[in-house]
């Protein structure tokens, strides 16, 4: 089984980034977690999207700290804290944006990659200018939870196809 690392997991019971984007970053530390409770179907627990209908096939949301390196080295500002792209996990070492339409098992949690998690306008405010339309098309997956687990930082396994 391929190793990776969980490097940030990120819970919010509410919506940091809502309206249009204004000039000051939110505060959203409280969102910054070491674990995070998964249940298939349902989503992340204390996440503002867990359980709503709406969400089912976008509850949890992955994205590779790759895609946010990248794009700090291109836009010459330092690295990013990864919670400010607002996706409840990032990891190191996945192609996540191959995950897409497929299942795949993430430190025992297995997960349907569904349609790309596009970024916001407010990229451009909390991350740098020109950040919004630097992540299209890396901004990672939208997730559909099919077990229950939990997601821990550090490192752990993913298994594509499962």
């Amino acid at each position: 089984m391929p190793e990776v690392e969980i490097v940030a997991l990120m819970a919010s019971p509410q919506h940091r980034y809502d309206g249009r984007p204004g000039t000051e970053v939110p505060e959203q530390e409280a969102d910054r977690r070491s674990e995070l409770v998964v249940r298939g179907g349902f989503g992340v627990v204390g996440d503002r999207y867990a359980g709503r209908p709406a969400h089912r096939d976008a509850a949890v949301t992955v994205l590779a700290i790759e895609s946010l390196e990248a794009l700090a080295a291109e836009l010459g500002v330092p690295p990013f804290d990864p919670l400010l792209a607002r996706r409840n996990v990032v990891l190191r070492g996945a192609d996540v944006e191959a995950l897409r339409g497929h299942t795949f098992t993430l430190g025992g949690v297995t997960l349907l990659g569904g349609r790309a998690a596009n970024p916001c306008r407010w990229m451009d405010v909390v991350l740098a200018p020109g950040a919004h339309r630097g992540m299209r098309g890396r901004g990672g997956v939208r997730c559909r939870p099919l077990s229950d687990g939990v997601l821990r930082l550090g490192p752990t396994t993913l298994t594509p196809g499962v």
